[in-house]
């Protein structure tokens, strides 16, 4: 029998080989992020319960959220450089196990200041997982696919949006007295559970660097080095690699103010929405879960279509800029709404589809800004000086509430400073616009 010849191997395409990467890796973070969302967040809805169970206010409740950011400010940036050295197997595994051990010990909460421990150590524990999985797709992907691939990851906070509060008003309905628990109770210890289970899963599952993956080829790992060295070509040899050079550079300060004013947006949009839907008489909590999920999905819609129109233009600044604008103005109009439904609704999807369209394409910048430590303590030195605002939003917010009985004058109050903010912000872009043209040196 004569020996058929043999075929050549295929070539893998470079599309092909990020598709893989991509199903591979983004999926599992996504749902990672969904959870993450769900059990900073649902404390939103809890906190409809839980003030009058036990005792507390509006105030009270605000310094509370603010906690949560205090145990960001302080960990970002190490977890950050402990990730880019030690992997990020090993950093997501100390991190999931630990948020959903603290999310459910905050059902134990018997007063305000167990309240502000439990959700400090939430937040510590927490803290480098939104930056540390930037800086991850960093690894993987060139910057010319980031801004897809962040918006399919980010994507999670309008998701967990759509699915958090329906989910969040069925357990407190539902299972309020099931084992003597209030409902709010039962909500941090069901909710705690996955982020310990997906920590587990991300640690067997995902792989620190594409030379470590034992599902691609050699040829397809040469591929994907190829793309990432090429498009390190686009950051400027005077590009900062080490972290002290970073805190030297005056751009990651700019790019840090204006991320915190833009935190205090999306703050007081993610804690308060329950309550301002309440407040312009949305009355069962079914009927606000409903609501809160269509907005969280115009939301997505929104950002999804942002981050793939600038990806396919390979233009950045305007599309930023513009999503910002967007966002600020509809927290400045948030009292036309004030007694309709409706038009609430409208002008807090709008201003939810700005901010997260913004807050995908805003970590596009710093990647072709910094590289090496320089990318990953300066990717967290942002993110928490950012957490400030998480600080600050919700302390602000409920402080004006009890001054004044009304939430329109801190929304309002903080759409304006984040509109001054992108001023700064559009000296942060470099002249040339398109994507692998950037030069450092034109900043």
């Amino acid at each position: 029998m004569l020996n058929s010849p043999t075929l050549p191997h295929a070539v893998p395409t470079t599309q092909a080989v990020f598709r893989r990467i991509g199903l591979r890796a983004v999926p599992l973070l996504f749902v990672c992020y969904v959870v993450n969302m769900l059990d900073r967040l649902n404390v939103g809805f809890a906190k409809l319960q839980f003030l009058a169970n036990l005792h507390l206010n509006e105030a009270v409740f605000g310094v509370a959220a603010g906690f949560l950011y205090l145990g960001y400010i302080l960990f970002e940036v190490p977890s950050n450089l402990m990730l880019h050295r030690y992997g990020a197997r090993k950093t997501l595994l100390r991190i999931m196990i630990l948020w959903g051990v603290f999310t459910m010990v905050q059902a134990l909460a018997s007063g305000k200041y167990q309240f502000y421990v439990l959700r400090y150590l939430v937040g510590a524990a927490e803290a480098g997982f939104f930056p540390g999985v930037l800086l991850y797709f960093t690894y993987w992907f060139p910057d010319h696919m980031r801004g897809r691939v962040t918006s399919l990851f980010v994507m999670a906070l309008p998701v967990s949006g759509i699915i958090g509060g329906p989910l969040a008003a069925w357990i407190m309905t539902d299972f309020d007295g099931v084992a003597g628990l209030r409902g709010w109770q039962s909500l941090f210890l069901i909710e705690g559970v996955p982020a310990i289970l997906l920590g587990v899963v991300a640690y067997l599952s995902l792989a620190d660097r594409p030379s470590d993956t034992p599902w691609l080829s050699a040829t397809e790992k040469q591929l994907v080095a190829d793309q990432l060295q090429a498009d390190a070509g686009n950051v400027s040899r005077h590009a900062p690699s080490k972290l002290r050079d970073a805190l030297k550079n005056k751009v990651l300060y700019r790019l840090a103010v204006c991320y915190l004013t833009f935190y205090c947006v999306e703050n007081a949009l993610l804690l308060w929405i329950p309550t301002l839907l309440k407040s312009v008489g949305v009355k069962s909590l079914m009927s606000i879960g409903w609501l809160s999920g269509t907005i969280a999905l115009a939301a997505a819609i929104g950002m999804l279509t942002v981050s793939f129109s600038s990806d396919r233009l390979r233009e950045r600044r305007w599309h930023v800029l513009g999503c910002g604008i967007v966002a600020g103005l509809s927290m400045v109009l948030l009292p036309v709404g004030v007694h309709s439904i409706v038009a609430t609704v409208v002008l807090l999807a709008t201003s939810s589809a700005a901010v997260f369209g913004f807050l995908v394409l805003f970590w596009t910048i710093p990647g072709v800004l910094f590289k090496d430590a320089a990318a990953a303590g300066g990717l967290a030195f942002v993110s928490s000086v950012g957490a400030l605002g998480g600080v600050f939003s919700p302390i602000f917010i409920g402080w004006i509430k009890e001054a004044t009985g009304s939430f329109y004058y801190a929304p309002g109050t903080i759409g304006c400073v984040f509109l001054v903010s992108l001023l700064l912000l559009n000296t942060c872009f470099p002249r040339r616009e398109k994507i692998g043209l950037m030069k450092l040196e034109a900043l």
